[in-house]
């Protein structure tokens, strides 16, 4: 998915405007009077990818049999001048399942301090926190969720934003702050590449009838998105390591889940808090995180807008043996006004539960002096009776060449459930990379 040159772009477009211009002055200051060393000059560096992805089950409402199937190159340059520092990473692609060519912006950034305990990064950037493992729940920065199922590599999960990211350090505690001019979505299924299944139909839908184009927010300062997180390393639970964060989001629910008063899909308001610990815990490490979902239209009377929730989070992660590491987390979701909902939902059959609780388990193991790489990861719902498991190995010939096979295999009881409803996209893949 390319980014297009609209007004949200400004703050990009003007750091792509002045890169060269940094780029080529380098000879100018070739020369320091003072006799400091500063970083100078350009890295280039990138790779190349063929990856195709084919389904292993059959879906009657998608054309092509094709997850995955693509050739990308990406470019990765970065150049410092003095204190400044400018980097970019682009990919050019040719896509076999959309049937054309694309550029993918993944980053152009512009980092600088503005005194010596402020940092300011500025532009098409990738941002993330919390403590989940593939669970998000204070990590409220837009996802690829298309990429992620398909078997793009789990770089880009993670979808990049035009942002502000102000970070200030102090002896005690550390603020970020970023600022998102204009609304960012998740690149969520929209009925494109993979069917879904629709609660108003009560059936499993696809492109064109089925494909979502949802009402975007308006391009305006009051909508866009706000996020900041406080962080520090404290003596918490009698332990010195303890890191602690507390988080703060005001935008919008990053998918379009809520039908507005025209009958078409929008995102909906949301605020959200959170908090999260993580600490050694035994021979391995422990974390647990909190948050809580503000649906800010809604008081739970209105089951064509999501309810607020709250979101908890536990995990822990170990060495079992040199090289083999296991990981197991424990998700639980309540939603909020669940008496107002199911009074005025008309008893649908489709009402999602009060609880929803999830498992995920991380295996992993390295071989061959690192150069082999086996990993599963899996999320199992007790709750909704579904799963989604992620088996991949790796294998590195060489420090530029490796290649990677594995597959996303979905299933479930129900077809309404979020996992359930994507049997039909399980699919296997393999990509091989060279990197220079």
């Amino acid at each position: 998915m390319g980014a297009k040159i609209t007004p949200r772009y400004w703050l990009l477009i003007t750091i792509l405007c002045t890169f060269p211009r940094y780029l080529y002055a380098a000879d100018d200051w070739g020369d320091d009077a003072w006799g400091e060393e500063e970083k100078q000059g350009t890295a280039i560096h990138g790779f190349i990818e063929t990856a195709v992805g084919d389904r292993i089950s059959d879906d009657t409402l998608v054309d092509d049999a094709l997850s995955l199937a693509e050739v990308r190159a990406r470019l990765e340059a970065e150049t410092y001048q003095g204190a400044l520092r400018l980097s970019g990473k682009v990919d050019l692609y040719a896509d076999g399942v959309e049937r054309g060519f694309d550029i993918y912006l993944r980053e152009a950034v512009a980092e600088f301090s503005l005194t010596d305990n402020v940092d300011v990064r500025a532009g098409h950037q990738v941002l993330t926190w919390g403590t989940g493992d593939l669970l998000f729940l204070n990590d409220l920065f837009a996802k690829d969720w298309v990429s992620f199922f398909s078997g793009r590599d789990d770089e880009y999960l993670k979808a990049p934003s035009s942002s502000i990211k102000v970070s200030a350090y102090g002896e005690t505690a550390n603020i970020d702050f970023v600022w998102t001019p204009v609304f960012n979505s998740d690149n969520f299924i929209s009925g494109e590449r993979f069917s879904y299944f629709s609660p108003r139909t009560g059936t499993q839908v696809a492109a064109p009838s089925g494909k979502i184009v949802p009402d975007e927010p308006s391009e305006t300062f009051s909508h866009g998105e706000f996020s900041a997180r406080i962080y520090g390393r404290s003596h918490l639970l009698g332990r010195s390591s303890t890191e602690w964060a507390l988080y703060g989001y005001r935008g919008f629910w990053k998918q379009p889940n809520g039908i507005n008063s025209n009958n078409q899909a929008y995102f909906s308001p949301l605020t959200s808090l959170g908090a999260s610990l993580r600490t050694n815990v035994a021979s391995g490490i422990g974390h647990t995180e909190l948050a809580w979902y503000n649906s800010v239209d809604d008081d739970g009377s209105n089951p064509l807008i999501p309810n607020s929730q709250i979101r908890f989070l536990m995990g822990y992660e170990q060495e079992l043996v040199p090289k083999l590491t296991l990981g197991v987390q424990y998700y639980f979701e309540h939603i909020l006004d669940y008496d107002a909902l199911s009074a005025h939902d008309g008893g649908s059959i489709y009402r999602p539960d009060e609880h929803r609780e999830l498992w995920t388990m991380r295996l992993s193991y390295r071989a061959l002096q690192d150069n082999l790489t086996f990993n599963w990861f899996s999320f199992y719902s007790p709750t909704d009776q579904d799963y989604y498991h992620r088996p991949s190995v790796k294998y590195r010939f060489n420090d530029q060449v490796n290649l990677t096979l594995g597959g996303n295999v979905f299933g479930g009881k129900q077809k309404q459930t979020f996992f359930g409803q994507f049997e039909d996209a399980s699919n296997l893949y393999a990509r091989l990379r060279w990197s220079y």
